[in-house]
């Protein structure tokens, strides 16, 4: 299921150019167009889900493979030995600002805690 209006929606069908660094059936991951550290990648699932808050049982697997991507990726980027975040924001007050489920994966830097 897609929806006609979401950013991400489109970006996974290719009706908008995205840096895609690796996709397949399921998920499609590309560059943070306004990138928060060093490496900042997205991985999106290509199903629309409009947040963490709506994915239910049957999208268990799918989560799965977007935190073994993350690692994945991680490790392609040059980012894994350091460390780096994982970040999936939910809602209004979460800083959701794309509402369609999506995974931040951030690294290159330390990072402080709280986030700011």
């Amino acid at each position: 299921m897609t929806a006609p209006d979401c950013l991400f929606c489109k970006m996974a069908a290719k009706d908008i150019a995205a840096d895609v660094i690796y996709e397949d059936d399921n998920l499609i991951a590309v560059r943070d167009i306004n990138p928060a550290a060093p490496v900042h990648f997205l991985i999106i699932p290509r199903v629309h889900i409009d947040s963490l808050n709506q994915a239910g049982p049957e999208h268990t697997e799918m989560l799965g493979s977007i935190q073994l991507l993350a690692s994945r990726l991680a490790h392609e980027e040059g980012i894994a030995a350091q460390g780096f975040r994982l970040v999936a924001n939910c809602g209004n007050w979460g800083g959701q600002s794309i509402f369609h489920l999506h995974y931040h994966v951030l690294g290159g830097k330390p990072m402080g805690w709280p986030p700011e």
